[in-house]
């Protein structure tokens, strides 16, 4: 193996309270002064590539982002994971990245840049959907741009000695099994919660990011480059009508027996 590209996105934290302000309509979600991070399926197909690239030596591992300049520290967290160098996609402060803007045909088409202008790419690992938009979109839509095999919501992924990739993904059912022949594309698998556990970076693999190369290229240049239309990549697909929190849960009840709590669900109807 050549080389792996991971596609990572910074988002709100996970375990940070998402603040909504009903009043600004689509653009609702507050991003101010909020903890983010990495998406924490990107971080596990960060993982995942980390550990392809033990078992193939010599196999470089590129962690790419697209968003504002905060998206470095995102990129290093993976170089400090052990990615090999990043290339950061910037975007000016007012273009939102939480399918406000930038939706997944954007970010795919962008993606399909980089991967022809990579060279010696043999797979791309994204996480299987980002907890801001939830869309589970990036990944497909990057597959068939490149006209490239793929495979969705991998719990295990194994390299054959000819190139392909042996896949175990969750389905609704279960799981299946799926090969990916080599084709001379790059195979395209997006990560779901099982695949792995990611690791956390220790403070010398942390200086050591430091110093690992970053490529940063404006999206108004990366567009150029590519010869798109930078309107068509920041006029959304879809639009975003309304954003609001979900109604508050009401308040829990202790019971003391099994048979109180038999009697309050048939007070409900909730039993026969």
């Amino acid at each position: 193996m050549r080389k792996i590209l991971v596609p990572i996105k910074r988002v709100i934290d996970y375990a940070q309270k998402i603040r909504v302000d009903p009043s600004k309509g689509a653009q609702g979600v507050q991003l101010k002064n909020v903890k983010m991070s990495m998406n924490p399926f990107c971080e596990i197909a960060v993982e995942e590539a980390i550990q392809l690239k033990e078992q193939n030596k010599g196999a470089e591992v590129v962690a790419i982002s697209v968003g504002p300049k905060q998206c470095t520290e995102t990129i290093r967290t993976a170089l400090a994971m052990g990615a090999d160098r990043g290339i950061h996609i910037e975007t000016k402060p007012d273009v939102r990245g939480d399918y406000i803007d930038l939706q997944p045909w954007a970010i795919a088409t962008l993606l399909k840049g980089v991967v022809e202008k990579e060279d010696a790419v043999d797979l791309v690992l994204l996480g299987k959907q980002s907890i801001d938009s939830d869309c589970g979109q990036t990944g497909p839509l990057l597959a068939g741009l490149l006209n490239a095999p793929q495979a969705t919501f991998a719990a295990n992924i194994e390299r054959g000695d000819d190139g392909s990739f042996t896949v175990e993904r969750e389905t609704d059912t279960g799981t299946e099994t799926i090969k990916l022949n080599a084709s001379g594309k790059p195979a395209v698998i997006t990560c779901d919660l099982r695949l792995n556990t990611p690791r956390y970076p220790t403070m010398p693999n942390i200086m050591k990011a430091k110093k690992k190369p970053v490529e940063t290229i404006s999206l108004e240049d990366m567009v150029k480059e590519l010869g798109l239309d930078l309107d068509e990549v920041l006029t959304p697909k879809h639009e975003v009508v309304e954003v609001y929190e979900p109604p508050p849960r009401k308040e829990g009840e202790t019971v003391g027996s099994i048979d109180e709590l038999l009697g309050k669900l048939k007070e409900r109807g909730l039993v026969a």
